[in-house]
């Protein structure tokens, strides 16, 4: 001790004389003693008051000194008392039951003043260790505590966040595990206004709050531009550039993001620092490997990221599978990890009926029998037909007390816009916050996109859409639009949106008109509407969706009535 502490010592011996030497011997070394005669009256003078050790008698009167012993360590608990057994007993048994009995140590007769004084020196500073241990104990369990309660709240915060979106679908399977509280994995997803399921798998560095630190603006910039209409490299972008501004170095996001078109039935897929994203046909063939090609999100500048996808044609219940580092590195006992190729061969044909999914969920977990270090998360998205995709987002609308009832808007876009800029997300965001017209959202963007592209194409770039009759043709177009886009110095597209409120609903009007001289409207106006072949099918499509469709003059203007109902 670097400062003497005096401490209270109890002494218990039914012999007068030894315990009197005892006395003598203790209380010249600066300590306050509590002196008794048998084992009972140790348990109350101990209760009493409470002393930092014990010198205890084997062999006494009315208790002896071992149940004497077994009672003050249970009256302790967690608190050290150092109990020294005073014994004239040499056989090995009996020094042994003393041990046994709760004792530390103990003190043959005739006493040692030398030896007493050792030991009572050593014990008081193995009492004053266990002390601090039991401080930083303390300290350590509060801080548990303290961070453990942050966790939650984060957690809590997050999943306010990050709904389950469309997970839920019924083309959708999915498993997260997290390690801690807050995982360091994430799964958003969410319907496109146009129809499709947008979703995202990240896998970030840590756990806990660092994790959160990224997936909360993840999350909030996923489902709102998501909902919005923003393409997938715009999002992709806008998450990467966040994750950028925010993370200290170290911190990324290892994802995978796919845009799944079940009407078109193809996926659009990027993958930054993820494990190989696996296609699985549904006619058994090969499955089809989709590689990481990019740098995880939050890793490099707006101008250095790299947004190129694998876009991927898929028939009906052809199923994609995506998944984080955690399933491939699932080790064993003897710590050889789970690995691609074990992966692979679950995709090999067999005669067990339990799906794919399951099979990989239940080879990880009896490979690594229960243990791991690391989160799990694995997704299966099947294509399916657009009917079968029920639009799950809309459960999670928050609800809305007032917005934008009666108005109107004017835009004018001009050549340079024309080059840079959509302006379809932009319009869907203002008409979504028009109360209940959230849920009209698809079809509000499909009626937007199908004006806008006619105005543009065929009035202001003045493109023929009957070279779309074949595939040869469908590329020239698109070659020859993008060289008219560039080469462009005048003409404009305007939109007026002009929302009335009607009953329990309201009634948008949206006009467009633009600088070209316009085109033969009246026969496709008129036209059936179908779904087959490369042109001709955008008009006919609007009328289905509106209340009302006309075109005035050469067919350089429109105009489109939208009727909702809040029972709709």
């Amino acid at each position: 001790m670097s400062e003497f502490t005096p401490l209270t010592i109890l002494i218990a011996d039914d012999t007068d004389s030894d315990r009197l030497i005892l006395e003598s011997i203790v209380k010249k070394e600066g300590h306050r003693v509590v002196s008794v005669c048998d084992g009972q009256e140790a348990i109350s003078a101990f209760i009493a008051d409470r002393p930092d050790m014990v010198l205890l008698d084997a062999l006494m009167p009315k208790l002896d000194g071992f149940e004497a012993a077994r009672k003050i360590k249970e009256l302790a608990g967690d608190e050290l008392i150092p109990i020294i057994f005073l014994t004239s007993l040499t056989d090995t048994q009996s020094l042994v039951r003393c041990l046994d009995a709760g004792g530390d140590d103990f003190l043959s007769k005739p006493y040692n003043r030398v030896i007493l004084k050792a030991k009572i020196k050593s014990f008081s500073r193995m009492r004053e260790m266990h002390q601090e241990v039991q401080v930083q104990n303390d300290q350590i369990s509060r801080h548990n505590d303290h961070l453990m309660q942050e966790q939650t709240i984060a957690k809590q915060v997050f999943d306010n966040i990050a709904h389950t979106g469309c997970l839920d679908a019924s083309n959708v399977n999915y498993f997260l595990s997290p390690l801690a509280v807050f995982n360091g994995d994430v799964i958003v997803a969410a319907m496109r206004p146009s129809g499709s399921m947008m979703v995202l798998l990240g896998d970030f560095t840590g756990h806990g709050l660092p994790a959160a630190i990224g997936a909360m603006p993840l999350a909030s910039s996923f489902y709102g531009m998501v909902q919005k209409g923003f393409s997938m490299v715009d999002i992709l972008r806008e998450i990467n550039q966040k994750l950028k501004q925010i993370l200290p170095i170290g911190v990324f996001c290892c994802a995978a993001i796919v845009d799944m078109n079940f009407t078109k039935r193809k996926i659009k897929i990027w993958n930054g620092g993820l494990p190989d994203c696996y296609v699985h046909r549904a006619d058994g063939r090969d499955i089809e490997t989709i590689r990481s090609t990019h740098l995880p999100l939050g890793v490099l500048d707006d101008l250095s990221f790299k947004d190129d996808c694998h876009h991927i044609e898929m028939d009906l219940d052809d199923r994609l599978y995506m998944w984080s580092d955690g399933i491939i590195e699932s080790r064993n006992t003897q710590g050889d990890m789970f690995g691609e190729e074990r992966l692979l061969s679950i995709f090999d044909p067999t005669d067990s009926d339990e799906p794919v999914f399951d099979r990989i969920l239940n080879a990880v977990h009896e490979y690594a029998e229960g243990e791991r270090d690391d989160d799990l998360s694995l997704i299966e998205l099947t294509m399916v037909e657009p009917h079968q995709v029920i639009n799950t987002d809309l459960d999670y609308e928050p609800q809305r007390h007032g917005g934008m009832l009666e108005w109107a808007l004017d835009l004018e876009l001009k050549p340079s816009t024309f080059r840079m800029f959509d302006p379809l997300p932009l319009l869907l965001n203002i008409l979504v916050e028009v109360p209940g017209l959230r849920s009209h959202s698809g079809n509000l963007y499909t009626i937007l996109a199908e004006l806008y592209s006619n105005a543009l194409e065929h009035g202001v770039l003045r493109l023929d859409s009957s070279w779309k009759q074949t595939p040869e043709g469908f590329t020239k177009y698109y070659e020859e639009r993008k060289k008219r886009v560039n080469a462009l110095d005048g003409g404009f597209v305007r939109f007026r949106l002009d929302h009335q409120v009607q009953g329990d609903g309201g009634t948008l009007t949206i006009c467009v008109s633009d600088s070209g001289a316009g085109f033969e409207h009246e026969s496709n106006i008129n036209n059936n509407h179908k779904s087959e072949g490369y042109y001709g099918r955008g008009i006919p499509l609007i009328r289905t969706l509106c209340h009302s469709l006309r075109y005035i003059g050469n067919g350089n203007q429109v105009e489109a009535v939208f009727k909702w109902d809040a029972d709709d």
